[in-house]
């Protein structure tokens, strides 16, 4: 009887143990709990934050996509306010006997060989920066705005067709006015004339700045200099030749001897499939195939 009670005893410690430690894990899920909702409203914080953050990269964007559409049209407007200008090198400075209007006014019909009429008009006639010392570094370049586009468009016409044009022993380059940044595109253009030619691609830049190329009988027209540079870099990889392995004379009878002695194991008659395969290149090696 007595040790059944020390029994039953024990037993009572043990569960009285067992509420203890009940009890401090009740405590410790209770802070793991509150950690919990600790991290939850951290993280519906965040999400907040997050979906504020993408609110405003979505705002961004627009407004990126909108102003590059402002920039492209604030260039179109430049260049069509440009159209009547030219732009004109080689002239020395102070060749005009007057002034530079009627000075050129004189020496452009000359010069292209055109009859205008009615005669050029301009409404405005000067060099580009400040004026320079007598004798010292290259004339500036004079830009000359015409009244009248179709007579600016011929004269810019003729210099494509015939290059610069001489006056005495005087090389009178014109050229079209362009806003900087189509200037830029133009340049982009054509620093990648060297890679449509090795690619074979037929290209041709137009005004004021699209690149029309062909190849293969199909033809694009580029508008961003980037866009046309990431096309030849696919056409460049697709035109890369596979990689092949010469095999010499000498590889193959190594490769025949490999073959045989694998073969003709244990003194078998017929020669595997490998051996064979072997003996295949040898005979194409020999047919000069």
């Amino acid at each position: 009887m007595d040790r059944i009670l020390q029994e039953i005893s024990a037993v009572g410690r043990k569960l009285e143990g067992m509420d203890s430690a009940m009890v401090a894990l009740t405590a410790e899920t209770r802070y793991i709990r509150l950690e919990i909702a600790g991290f939850q409203s951290q993280i519906s914080g965040l999400d907040q934050r997050v979906t504020t953050v993408e609110t405003q990269v979505a705002s961004w964007t627009d407004s990126s996509q909108e102003l590059m559409y402002l920039r492209s049209k604030m260039t179109d407007l430049e260049d069509r306010s440009r159209r009547n200008n030219i732009l004109l090198s080689g002239l020395p400075e102070g060749i005009e006997v007057t002034d530079l209007i009627t000075y050129l006014r004189d020496i452009l019909p000359k010069l292209t060989g055109i009859a205008f009429d009615p005669p050029l008009e301009f409404e405005r006639v000067h060099r580009l920066g400040p004026k320079r010392q007598e004798g010292k570094g290259r004339p500036r370049s004079i830009i000359a705005c015409l009244l009248r586009h179709g007579q600016a468009h011929q004269i810019l016409q003729i210099t494509r067709v015939q290059g610069p044009l001489r006056l005495g022993t005087l090389e009178i380059r014109l050229a079209d006015d362009f806003s900087k940044e189509t200037v830029d595109r133009r340049r982009a253009f054509l620093s990648l004339r060297p890679r449509l030619r090795h690619l074979d691609v037929k290209f041709g830049l137009f005004e004021p700045a699209r690149m029309w190329i062909t190849k293969n009988g199909e033809s694009r027209t580029f508008f961003d200099p980037e866009d046309l540079r990431t096309f030849l870099d696919r056409l460049q990889e697709q035109a890369q030749p596979m990689e092949t392995t010469t095999l010499t004379l000498q590889d193959i009878r190594g490769c025949l001897l490999i073959g045989f002695s694998l073969s003709y194991r244990e003194g078998s008659e017929r020669p595997t499939e490998d051996s064979r395969v072997v003996a295949e290149i040898v005979q194409r090696r020999n047919a000069g195939l």
